[in-house]
């Protein structure tokens, strides 16, 4: 009686050698194919929806000459050679100067209420004015300028801002070639879908992306 005990529980022992490795194998394999990593999976998640989300846009703008730039000062950017040089500037009934920029004496600001597209009013910003679209750097000359566009009929109006370059690469930028170094974006922007140029609401002051051929009344800094 002994003797087959004793072979039973032996034959059991070297069965159980023989599962267990396959069995560790079966799970570490099963683990690193499927299961997520508690702290990596949420970032990624994040990194291809911002992703997926500005894979859009109009006019193009592949961002080579951009990409190793970081946001800031650059050089003053030239309009694109496809606007209409043959633009009138507007009357003067059509434009409103904003004044009492707080803590900017020198600060001049121009509501012009013709609308354009993007690139047409930066050319008439730089033919007419001899200045460029408004570039914003804090909270102050924002509230002013929404306040002096508050009573248009518009929802929105251009402020001299851009988006340069694609996917990691992507740079907001101002037309005049100041440093970006004041942002005050929509609830959800930059990051909603829209396009690549930058307009101020005329309710609140926000910044939302908006495509660059609308036509909107806009703001020149001269």
């Amino acid at each position: 009686m002994k003797l087959p005990l004793l072979l039973a529980l032996l034959f059991g022992a070297v069965s159980a050698l023989h599962l267990r490795p396959e069995t560790s194998t079966f799970e570490s394999t099963l683990g690193a194919k499927t299961l997520p990593e508690d702290e990596e999976m949420p970032e990624q998640e994040v990194e291809e929806i911002l992703s997926r989300e500005l894979e859009e846009e109009e006019e193009g703008g592949s961002g080579s000459e951009d990409a190793s730039k970081e946001d800031g000062a650059v050089e003053s950017i030239s309009v694109p050679d496809m606007v209409d040089k043959n633009l009138t500037c507007p009357e003067e009934e059509d434009t409103i100067k904003v004044v009492g920029i707080p803590g900017c004496q020198t600060c001049r600001y121009l509501l012009v209420r013709c609308p354009r597209t993007f690139n047409q009013a930066w050319f008439t910003c730089q033919r007419c004015y001899r200045g460029n679209l408004a570039s914003i750097h804090n909270f102050n000359t924002n509230s002013q300028i929404q306040w002096s566009v508050s009573a248009l009929n518009q929802d929105q109006v251009w402020i001299g801002g851009r988006i340069t370059g694609s996917g990691h690469c992507r740079r907001f930028q101002w037309v005049d070639g100041s440093r970006w170094n004041f942002a005050y974006w929509a609830a959800h922007q930059p990051w909603s879908r829209g396009g690549r140029c930058v307009s101020l609401c005329t309710r609140g002051g926000h910044w939302r992306r908006a495509h660059c051929l609308r036509k909107l009344p806009f703001v020149c800094s001269y």
